[in-house]
């Protein structure tokens, strides 16, 4: 098995026990070992759980594996893994969960971690489908911010802000061909998995400064979206108004 260096030989423990347990019971039927949550990507506390996503053939789904009280061990198939959930659907959330998590072990001749990285990315049909139901979104939200700022109704500019930040990330990510971060990932994401397009530092400054209802922030992370060489950004901008752009572009 494969450990990532930050994982304790306590908990590597653990996980090779539960290993030999379900080989021991499920023969063949037992494919592979992911580690997901905070343990997989270094970040773990005392109080985090350890989460290893356990690959097996579809009869053993059903089934409940042997547990360790001290580890969480969520069954899924290889066919599971090798699916993309597009966005809007019930299963995007977990393309997530599964992203640059370390494969511990794959019996499978790599298809497990080939499925892991492919989960991570966007291909460009998937990022064009994200944008077009989040441009629009992010957008709206962020005129309504300015707005409220620009007639001096701080907390309302600061409530559209925040209702902003989810698409705004989308779109973020997307453009890069990535899958957005959980917010609890974001700052190890930009740290690990930085963007091409944007600096880290930049922009968790911009996130900073967005949340508090900063109009020029807004404004600023509006024109460096608007660099972006897709067809698709610049009619999604082109659809407003030219008093609603010209609120997006100056106070």
């Amino acid at each position: 098995m494969k450990f990532p260096e930050t994982l304790s030989a306590e908990r590597r423990g653990l996980i090779e026990r539960a290993a030999a347990a379900l080989e021991c019971s499920y023969g063949a039927g037992f494919l592979g070992m992911v580690l997901s949550g905070s343990a997989g990507r270094g970040v773990e506390t005392e109080r985090s759980d350890l989460d290893v996503i356990v690959v097996v053939t579809p009869e053993l789904v059903g089934t409940p594996l042997t547990r360790n009280t001290e580890l969480e061990l969520l069954p899924v198939t290889l066919k599971h893994l090798e699916t993309l959930a597009v966005f809007g659907d019930d299963q995007w959330g977990y393309r997530w969960s599964y992203a640059w998590a370390p494969t511990l072990l794959d019996k499978t001749g790599g298809r497990i971690a080939q499925a892991i990285e492919r989960q991570t990315s966007l291909s460009a049909e998937e990022a064009h489908a994200l944008l077009e139901m989040r441009l629009d979104a992010w957008l709206n939200m962020s005129y309504r911010s300015l707005k409220s700022a620009r007639d001096g109704n701080l907390l309302e500019a600061r409530m559209d802000a925040a209702e902003a930040m989810g698409p705004f990330l989308d779109v973020v990510f997307a453009l890069d061909g990535q899958v957005r971060p959980y917010n609890k990932y974001l700052q190890w994401t930009l740290e690990h998995h930085p963007l091409k397009s944007w600096p880290s530092g930049e922009l968790l400054n911009t996130i900073e400064q967005y949340l508090a209802g900063n109009a020029e922030a807004i404004r600023e992370s509006l024109k460096h979206v608007q660099r972006s060489e897709l067809p698709l950004v610049h009619e999604a901008f082109d659809e407003w108004s030219a008093e609603q752009y010209d609120a997006l572009r100056h106070g």
